[in-house]
């Protein structure tokens, strides 16, 4: 993942220690989701998920007023201002080192720590973005209003720019050349920061909603969470699977999961060896192999979907005519684009457990000294990764835990959509193409995370 920072193995899980032979477990994995596929059909013939995300049990109005006061929104911009702040010191200052915390803070705190912190509290980044309080304090110093902007956000822009930038962030973890070292973490950061502030000044801060990457990438993740807001800003406690079934289709939406999806399946591919010997072995630079590469596999996991549903929706439906409410045809896959959200987070957790918790523990020892004085800020510098969580086996199991659980959600939340969407007597029929889709991820997710 990044070359500076040897420790980043992303797994230590390998064939030799699942449970099963590596043909074994594709085909339970398959006949797995075969079969939940044909107990919905005969069990699950109504929709059952609150599509308009207006149900759950209000939490206890302590709580409720204690999240929603604004001591605290102001405490956590405050907190991610000054961990903002604590992470330019080792970036503008600290030595371009393996020791530098910089690389372990942004590729693995941040961007892996997101998402078991957004599936259990919610789009979290959006209350700790510094650039989006940067933004805030800028606007009241001027006595503008954030929301508002010079010019109005187009309203078909929906979530296209945050799709182009976690594209460039996923090519900058997994691609870019030296992507470990200040100074190209340095470039990526300040164009980031550009970007979205120039942006934010241009149409007001409903653009970090479209835009930043790490917003619209933790927000995917928050739908899954217990806890949530209702349709009426309330916060409730909620079935998870009400929460992403109410993520509402916008255009890039599909965009922005297809690239979760497949760079992750891609940063999987890297690291086989038939991949590392055509890298070292076809002539082109790494980064032109590794950009070419990852545009290949996003592309071959966007055709699939888009595929697959186009298929659905020919099957399920005679006509390109709204059925019952529903959207047309042409608005199927971004329909059924929440079905992907935990299927990524499934490959997401199964890819980066070990390296969350290995290189997680070891940043935050770094972070108690980012200038590389031989300081100890934080009382951490004398920290040694625990590996009691990490053993080869039990990573193996969570690996096949959570992508199969990921994929059988997927399956779940597809079916109860297509009963939506299509006319009951073909609901099941039109999701034939979607099983294959579900089975052709399962295995290539399998068989790419055991490719070693």
């Amino acid at each position: 993942m990044t070359g500076a920072t040897a420790v980043l193995a992303h797994g230590v899980g390998g064939r030799q220690d699942l449970p099963i032979t590596l043909p074994q477990l594709v085909v339970a994995a398959a006949l797995t989701l075969v079969v939940t596929f044909l107990a919905l059909g005969l069990l699950w013939r109504e929709p059952r998920l609150d599509r308009d995300a207006a149900g759950g049990r209000p939490v206890p109005q302590r709580l409720a007023r204690l999240v929603d006061a604004p001591a605290l929104r102001w405490a956590l911009r405050a907190l991610g201002l000054l961990a903002a702040g604590w992470f330019c010191l080792g970036l503008l200052a600290g030595p371009d080192t393996p020791d530098n915390p910089t690389a372990g803070a942004l590729y693995v705190l941040l961007w892996v720590g997101l998402v078991p912190v957004s599936l259990l509290l919610g789009p979290v980044w959006r209350a700790v973005n510094p650039l989006r309080t940067v933004h805030l304090l800028a606007a009241l110093a001027v006595r503008r209003d954030p929301e508002r902007g010079l010019r109005e956000l187009p309203a078909g822009l929906g979530l296209w720019p945050a799709a182009v930038t976690l594209f460039g962030f996923v090519w900058l973890e997994l691609v870019a050349p030296d992507r470990a070292t200040l100074p190209v973490i340095t470039a990526w950061l300040a164009a980031y920061a550009v970007v979205m502030l120039a942006g934010a000044a241009l149409f007001g801060a409903g653009w970090f909603d479209r835009a930043d990457p790490f917003e619209v990438y933790s927000g995917l993740v928050g739908h899954l969470a217990p806890v949530g807001r209702a349709a009426d800003g309330v916060l409730v406690w909620r079935n998870p699977l009400d929460g992403i079934a109410g993520l509402r289709p916008r255009p890039g939406l599909v965009a922005v999961v297809v690239v979760l999806l497949g760079s992750t399946m891609f940063d999987s591919l890297s690291n086989a060896p038939a991949w590392l010997r055509f890298a070292q072995e076809n002539g082109q630079p790494p980064a032109v192999t590794g950009s070419v590469g990852l545009i290949l596999v996003i592309a071959a996991v966007a055709a699939a979907y888009l595929a697959a549903t186009g298929a659905a929706a020919r099957i399920g439906r005679a006509d390109d005519d709204p059925v019952d409410g529903a959207t047309s045809a042409r608005a199927v896959p971004g329909e059924l684009a929440h079905s992907i959200v935990p299927i990524a987070a499934g490959y997401l957790v199964a890819h980066y457990y070990s390296l969350l918790i290995l290189e997680g523990q070891r940043t935050v020892a770094l972070l108690s000294d980012p200038l590389g004085t031989g300081a100890n800020w934080f009382g951490t510098a004398g920290w040694q990764p625990h590996t009691g969580l990490v053993t080869p086996g039990g990573v193996a199991s969570l690996q096949i835990t959570v992508i199969i659980l990921g994929h059988l959600l997927g399956t779940l939340l597809a079916h109860d959509r297509a009963l939506y969407l299509f006319p009951r007597a073909r609901a099941v029929a039109g999701q034939l193409p979607l099983l294959a889709l579900m089975v052709a991820y399962t295995v290539a997710g399998l068989l790419l995370l055991y490719a070693g």
